[in-house]
Formats: structure tokens, C-alpha cells, sequence
């Protein structure tokens, strides 16, 4: 048995939109796609980490109250939530596939701290740094 995390999740605004981004612009995979009712469980993969999804959620019932929800809206939305590292081998060629795909960066390339990174956001305002592995 395998003890460890499995789903880590961030929030968004719309899922479909997020399904879109993480699933044609980043080259991640649906892993689950369940409803009940008003609630969609949400879970994508990226292709290299099998053993991991990441959950795109929604802020809503039963997770949160509405006004809960509306404040994590806002909070996203402003990019306040803490920022996503994705781990790639080249960041200069991950950054031209990806700004190819569509993908709108805040940062371009950048060498500093011994390795090379961009940021960008996903639809809703998360933030994702692309760190180039060491």
C-alpha cells in the first residue's frame, strides 16, 4: 500500500474553460470527470506524473457557503492564491510550445537562482511559475 498525496487542488471559475486550458494548452489528461448534481469533481494529469491529479474546482456547495465561494472567486481572480511550480526540462522550449498553444505569460524566460523560469495564469488567475529542472 502507497500512502502519499493523490489529488491537490486549485479553484477556478468556470471548469469547462479550465478543462480546455489544462487539457489543450498544457498537454494534460482528464483523469476524472464525475457528477453529482451541481457538483463536478474535476481532476486532470499531466502526462510525465501518473501518480498525481491535479482538481479543478470550483468554490461551492458542499465545500464552501456562498459567500465563502464569492471571496475565493475574488481571491483567485487577483492572483492571491500561492502560485503552481511546473517542473520542465527545457523552459525555453516549453515557453515557445506553450505561448504556440496560446498560453498568456506574465513573464517571459528568465535565468536567475542557477536555473531559467516564466510565469503565466491559468483562465480563472492562478498563477504558474515553468522552472527549468537543475
Amino acid at each position: 500500500m502507497k500512502n502519499g498525496i493523490q489529488v491537490a487542488g486549485i479553484y477556478v471559475h468556470d471548469q469547462d474553460e479550465a478543462l480546455q486550458f489544462y487539457v489543450e494548452r498544457l498537454g494534460f489528461r482528464v483523469h476524472t470527470d464525475a457528477r453529482n448534481g451541481d457538483y463536478r469533481w474535476l481532476t486532470v494529469q499531466h502526462p510525465d506524473q501518473p501518480g498525481l491529479q491535479l482538481g479543478l474546482f470550483r468554490p461551492q456547495a458542499p465545500m464552501v457557503d456562498d459567500k465563502t465561494a464569492q471571496a475565493l472567486n475574488e481571491a483567485v481572480a487577483k492572483g492571491a492564491m500561492p502560485p503552481l511550480v511546473l517542473v520542465v526540462e527545457d523552459c525555453r522550449a516549453a515557453y515557445e510550445v506553450m505561448h504556440k498553444r496560446g498560453v498568456e505569460f506574465t513573464q517571459e524566460p528568465v535565468e536567475r537562482y542557477g536555473s531559467v523560469d516564466a510565469s503565466f495564469r491559468d483562465p480563472s488567475g492562478n498563477g504558474w511559475k515553468l522552472v527549468q529542472a537543475r
